[in-house]
Parts: C-alpha cells; structure tokens; sequence
C-alpha cells in the first residue's frame, strides 16, 4: 500500500490531507464539547443541527464546484478552500451563541464541500493505473480511520492542559500546512473534455444524473445511508452517552470515539488484500449488515442497561465493531467511481457522490440527535438500526449481483462528429444500451 507514496506529487497530497484531516479531527471533538459547554443536556440536538448544516453546505456547493471542476486552476483552488478552513476555525473559539457556531459551521463546510471532490478527482489523475488508485484510496482510507484514532488521543492529551476552545487553533495550523503542501506540488491538469451543451442547470446535474443511471452506484448510494446511521449515531451522541448519561469526563469522551477509529484502521489495513479476492459488492453489503446487527444490539443493551456500571464498556465494544463494518462499507466507493465514469466525467461524479451521499447525513445527524435528546439513546439506536436496514435491503435489491464489467449503450445524444463518438467508432465497440439522453462508460467492474 505504501509504495505509491513513492510518487512526488501524490506523497505531498497525502501529507497535506492527513495534517488537514488531524486539525479536523481535534475541531470535532471540541464543536462536541463546544455544544455542551453551550446547550448542556441538548448538546446532542445542537451538535446534529450543526452537523446537518454541515450536510446542506455539501449538497449545495459541491454539485456546482464539480460541474466546473475540470476547468478550474486545481492548485490555486485547493488553496484557497484551506485558508478559508483556516480562517473560520480561528474564529470558532470565540463564538458563545448557538446561532454563531451554525453560521461558521456553514462557511467552513462550504469550503469542504469545494475542496474535497476536487481533491479526489485529482488523485486518479495523478495515479491513472487502478491498482496504484485502489492503495491511495485505500491509504487515504487509513488515514481517515487514522485521524479517527489518533485525534480524539491527541485531544484527550491535549486537555489536561489546556481549554478545549484551544483545539480549534490545532484545526487552522491543520489547514495552513495543508494549503503549504498543496503549494510544492504540480498537479496534472485536468484531461480535456469535449465542449458539453445545455446551461448551468445541465452540467450541475450531469454527474447526478449518471450516478443515478448507474446501478452499482444506486446501490452505493443505499450502503451509503447505512453507513449515515451508524457514523451519525457515533458522532452526535457520543458526547451525550459519555458526559451527560454517565457523568465521564471530557477525555473519555476522546476514547469512546478512538475506539471507533481503531476499528476503522483494522479495516482500512486488511482491505486492499481482501479486495484483491473478493468482490467489493460481498464486502459492502457485508459490513451493511454488521453494521445493521450491531445498532439493534446496542439498542437492546441500551434499554436493558443503559446508565449501568459496564454500559460504558459495550459502547466502547460497539463503537469498535461499527469502525470495522464502516469503514468495510464506504473504503471501496473510489473504486467504484473510479470504474463508472470516463476522465471527463470524473469530477463530476466524484462531486455527484459527495453531495448525494451526504444527503444520507442530512437525514440521519439531526434525527439521531433530535431522538436521543426528546426520546433517549435506545429510541436513537433503533432509529439508526432501521435505517440501516433500509440501505442495507435496497442495496441488495438495486445492485445486482452479477454486475457486469461493462455495460453495452448508445450514445444517442451525440451528434455524429462529435469527438468521443468518432473514437468510440474506432475502437468498434457494440452499441445496444441506451441511456436515455446521457453518453457515458461503465469500465469493467
């Protein structure tokens, strides 16, 4: 997995992210701690508003940045969204209303939402072939699950000295030296594209409307809001669980969500052997229902036992176990993208995927913390549970089993001289499907 670090350009855009990812994870322990420090046992309804705002921030801005995405200077843009981040995160400590950490909330994640599928859509480019592309994202994967892990440690350190308010200054030296590594690099720039028709409206939808076209990636989709409902449940209600049920302190709510990132990083590290034999639709619709079993158990135990002396132990049990199947569940979505989409497209339908799978957040952070503030943590646990069941049975209906490596079409809506047509004629490729007005490859699965 490590060999493609060899590489210049991607090595410094790992380094950028993981720093970026660090100052991340130390603003989400302390906007928890932030929530309760303002709202006290409501901490768990503010948090999921926030992060709800946060969810609308990415369904809004990132459609529009990919659209545009393939056409934009890549470095000077990435750039710019980290000293953005930065600038809000120095602000955050200052804030003592609720309505001033949602205005913030929606800037600093509107600069996410541009940065992001940006930055994914650029790591193909930078490593075309799909085995160097399926161990970055797999790294990359690590080292979300890493953050996870080494952050709320960081934090839970960094708290017996200091005022959580000051974890906030970790996020913007986060982002600088983000911004400081994107600046070494030269990145590829974006493979040219022929000219597309229609207005605003039809490029913004474009990548929508092919992810929404393509069954393996309909069936993301639903995996995708399992997985919504068991992270939300982990990141609204854990602080509540922690401080406000059993009375633990701040640092043990740091451990309570490493415990979750140590089980994402068990994952992430066996994955790409895994993947290397199994087909990635048997592993995500298998960590689905992990995921499905565990939020109904922890409901069960959460009723039966709930404010008990060891409940604290079965969550750190049950966050573990939701790391490993999370984790499972949304590490292969790259490879997916990554095969339902031709260079032109792919920023497109990477910013199609970050929009559409946040909407599964949208549902699931303010309901999970409305019902654990109004109804209880068993309420929310169950709600989390159906849900992922939900997703879990769609999947398995929308996806199907047999997905072919390729799938024959038309390109019915392309004039004859268009250029993708004339090279598509010369590879003397079948045309039998049609997909309604859009022109699009499904690469071998």
């Amino acid at each position: 997995m490590l060999s493609v670090l060899a590489n210049r350009t991607y090595r410094h855009l790992f380094l950028a992210q993981v720093i970026a990812l660090v100052g991340t994870g130390l603003a989400t322990v302390a906007l928890g701690l932030l929530a309760y420090d303002i709202a006290g046992g409501s901490a768990g309804a503010v948090l999921g508003t926030a992060l709800a705002i946060k969810m609308v921030a990415y369904i809004g801005v990132a459609p529009v940045v990919g659209a545009f995405a393939d056409r934009l200077p890549r470095r000077a843009f990435l750039v710019s969204m980290d000293l953005i981040r930065a600038g809000v995160a120095i602000c955050l400590p200052f804030v003592d209303q609720v309505w001033q950490v949602y205005v913030l909330i929606f800037v600093l994640q509107s600069a996410s939402a541009a940065f992001t599928p940006t930055f994914q859509a650029t790591i193909p480019d930078v490593l075309p072939e799909e085995r160097d592309y399926t161990r970055a994202f797999s790294l990359s994967r690590l080292a979300y699950d890493m953050e996870s892990l080494t952050s709320p440690i960081l934090a839970a350190a960094l708290l017996t000295v200091i005022n959580f308010h000051w974890l906030f200054s970790g996020t913007a030296i986060g982002f600088l030296c983000s911004a400081a590594l994107v600046v070494s690099t030269v990145l590829p720039k974006a493979a040219a594209s022929a000219p597309r028709e229609g207005g605003i409206y039809a490029k913004t939808t474009r990548g929508t409307r092919i992810y929404l076209k393509t069954p393996r990636l309909r069936g993301l989709l639903a995996l995708t809001l399992a997985s919504a409902a068991a992270s939300s449940m982990v990141i609204v209600n854990t602080v509540v669980i922690v401080r406000g049920n059993l009375g633990l302190s701040q640092r043990d709510v740091a451990f309570t969500l490493a415990a979750f990132g140590g089980g994402s990083i068990l994952a992430a590290l066996t994955l790409p052997r895994i993947l290397d034999r199994v087909a990635d639709r048997t592993i995500m619709i298998g960590a689905a229902v992990a995921m499905t079993i565990g939020l109904g158990l922890l409901a069960v135990l959460t009723a039966s036992f709930g404010q008990g002396a060891g409940y604290w132990h079965v969550i750190l049990a049950g966050w573990f176990v939701l790391g490993v199947a999370y984790s499972m569940s949304v590490t292969p979505s790259g490879r997916l993208l990554k095969r339902s989409a031709n260079a032109d497209d792919r920023p497109a339908l990477f910013a199609a995927q970050f929009a559409l799978s946040h909407c599964c957040w949208l549902i699931c952070y303010p309901l999970v913390g409305q019902l654990g503030a109004g109804a209880g943590q068993a309420a929310a646990f169950s709600a989390m549970a159906a849900i992922a069941l939900v997703g879990t049975t769609v999947a398995l209906w929308v996806w199907p089993q047999g997905d072919p490596d390729a799938v024959e079409h038309d390109h019915a809506d392309l004039s004859p001289d268009h250029p993708h047509l004339r090279e598509h004629h010369r590879a003397a490729q079948p045309h039998a499907f049609v997909i309604d007005d859009l022109h699009h490859h499904w690469p071998r699965q």
